[in-house]
């Protein structure tokens, strides 16, 4: 066998390597990422103004996709709304059922992310920028209006230049890291 159809033979070889390596790589990735609750999260990212994307990030770093979670707070479900949170969100709906739900309609998935989008949705027509709305997700809308009106935190006082609770400084790195990889794996998902 001559060196050319050796070079050919050994270079296929690496092609396909390459190719398998990267095409499970994907599937890892997709594993690791998911897209569960797909249609409810596409309905409600929509209906609030949302990259859904995000919305799976939110999902993905506050839950992990369990709708049974229960945070050190009590916050529920696959968005973790808290308790305060949920009522006064229902206070806001315009659908009368609303009011008849009890919190462990957090657990239900559809119920928790309407909830999610809708509290996101309110907080980023608000702040805008992805990184105030999860600061203000996590620590409060009024705590981050507080550090935007403080020069210590925010030199124009639309941007958050510095957040100062570590946790919530954290929280907002992961879930825009989160967010770059939706991005990423499905950039032609949504």
């Amino acid at each position: 066998m001559s060196r050319f159809v050796k070079f050919c033979g050994v270079l296929l070889c690496l092609v396909l390597l390459v190719t398998a390596a990267r095409v499970g790589y994907r599937e890892v990735r997709q594993k690791l990422y998911p897209l569960e609750f797909r249609e409810t999260v596409l309905e409600y990212a929509e209906a609030e103004g949302l990259d859904p994307a995000f919305v799976f990030s939110v999902i993905k770093c506050e839950s992990g996709f369990d709708p049974q979670a229960v945070s050190s707070v009590g916050a529920r479900g696959l968005m973790q709304i808290t308790e305060d949170t949920f009522e006064w969100l229902q206070t806001k709906s315009t659908v009368p059922e609303d009011e008849l739900l009890t919190y462990d309609a957090m657990f239900e998935p559809k119920t928790a992310i309407r909830y999610g989008c809708m509290l996101l949705g309110r907080i980023q027509q608000e702040f805008g920028a992805y990184e105030t709305t999860l600061a203000a997700y996590h620590a409060g809308s009024s705590r981050v209006r507080g550090w935007l009106s403080d020069s210590a935190y925010s030199s124009d006082s639309v941007t958050l230049d510095h957040i100062p609770y570590d946790d919530t400084r954290s929280y907002v790195q992961r879930v825009m890291k989160t967010f770059t990889i939706y991005q990423e794996i499905y950039p032609d998902e949504f």
